[in-house]
């Protein structure tokens, strides 16, 4: 909203310094400022109110040292990232930019689910909370919403460079389904350590004949929905010791907007030679409105916590760092890049196939940790919490250090 505002103020009065405010970075800098002050300043408040309503967490007896201590500390805190996210989106960022709208649709999305986990698991004193298949159902719609707007979205666009045969010189020619070929909607994505490090979705469906390239949504929503819903699930299997998701979101998502101003900038992509993604630069104000309000979130967060965020700020982190994976055309680096999240599914995935196999075989269930996900094997191993989160915090930079590094591997 400021920056229409201070549009106009520049076009009509020439007013001197309104400028700025067509400059990406400085409304990034701008978000991340806001956002900061939102989640320090009146997430206080937010946690006086959780308090009071006696949104305390409840904890399950694992046997697992300062549990008990957590009793009663307020959730839902994820609240405060929704809110210290948004508002400064609202007041910074081009709100006609479709990769703007469809992070703002997948926070209050994500939010709104991991609420009605929260709430009912508080107010209504249901333990289960949301059944586990209502979330699929919510994180399966999401991921078609996000699919069919990347494919169908006249908006976005890629672009890549082509040779002029007639007088030798570099062109940027945009690819649009819309605007040029309806046949041909690109769908360039990144993928490391192949060829040219990208591959196109549509060459999965070849097998549909001539006009291929029309069903290969039928190849790209299924994807869509598997990212964001293991990404998500892995976010949320992080949030179990203080600081942990939000830190190691904080950095992922600082790796993110990276991508996004690099991607979105022609001249740093061409001289990079990455692929350049018109209007995707807009996306960095709220991945910046984002990491502003997880670290703002860690203020109080962070050992001994203050508040938990719940599924309400857990499912939210790990749904908007997937769609903007996808939007940024990264996703192929998420293995790498969210590797703690990675590494937290598949210890439980791990754990529990080996205790039913084991259990079908021997009649006793045998486990490879000592409690999954990860984090709880370091911890019944006698690491304190804090040591395990700084260390997981450390491997996260070494992979979004490895992540940056692969896009020159080719």
């Amino acid at each position: 909203m400021l920056y229409y505002l201070f549009e106009y103020l520049e076009k009509t009065y020439d007013l001197p310094g309104a400028g700025l405010f067509q400059f990406i970075t400085f409304r990034a800098a701008m978000a991340t400022i806001l956002s900061l002050i939102i989640a320090t300043v009146y997430g206080k408040k937010i946690i006086s109110f959780l308090r009071r309503k006696q949104m305390g967490e409840s904890i399950r007896d694992l046997g697992l040292e300062g549990q008990n201590e957590k009793v009663g500390t307020p959730t839902m805190g994820g609240v405060i990232i929704i809110l210290a996210t948004i508002i400064p989106v609202l007041l910074f960022a081009k709100l006609e930019n479709i990769y703007v709208v469809m992070l703002l649709v997948t926070t209050l999305w994500m939010g709104t689910i991991g609420f009605i986990d929260d709430y009912l698991k508080k107010f209504k004193k249901d333990k289960a909370g949301l059944p586990g298949k209502f979330k699929i159902i919510g994180q399966v719609g999401l991921g078609i919403i996000v699919g069919a707007t990347m494919f169908f979205h006249p908006g976005i666009t890629v672009r890549t460079e082509i040779m002029d045969k007639e007088n030798g010189q570099d062109l940027i020619t945009e690819k649009s389904d819309r605007e040029f070929n309806p046949e041909e909607k690109t769908l360039l994505t990144t993928m490391p350590f192949v060829s040219g490090n990208e591959i196109n979705y549509e060459k999965l469906i070849t097998w549909a004949g001539e006009d291929y390239k029309k069903y290969a949504w039928i190849i790209f929503i299924p994807i869509v929905i598997f990212i964001i819903t293991a990404v998500s699930n892995g976010a949320n299997l992080t949030d179990g010791i203080d600081g942990l998701a939000a830190g190691t979101s904080a950095i992922i998502g600082i790796t993110l907007a990276i991508f996004a101003w690099f991607s979105g900038n022609v001249i740093f992509s061409d001289y990079l030679n990455i692929m350049y993604i018109p209007n995707i630069g807009e996306l960095t104000i709220f991945i910046m409105a984002f990491v502003g309000a997880l670290i703002g979130f860690l203020w109080y967060n962070a050992y001994p916590a203050q508040v938990f965020m719940g599924d309400t700020g857990s499912l939210t982190i790990g749904g908007v760092i997937a769609v903007i994976a996808i939007a940024i055309r990264k996703e192929w680096l998420i293995p790498i890049l969210c590797g703690i999240f990675l590494m937290e599914n598949l210890s439980v995935v791990m754990q529990v196939s080996w205790f039913k196999y084991t259990k079908k075989k021997l009649g006793v269930g045998k486990r490879i940790f000592k409690m999954s996900p990860l984090h709880h094997h370091y911890q019944l191993k006698g690491y304190h919490e804090s040591k395990i989160v700084t260390r997981f915090w450390i491997i996260g930079i070494v992979l979004a250090v490895i992540t940056i590094v692969t896009l020159k591997i080719r």
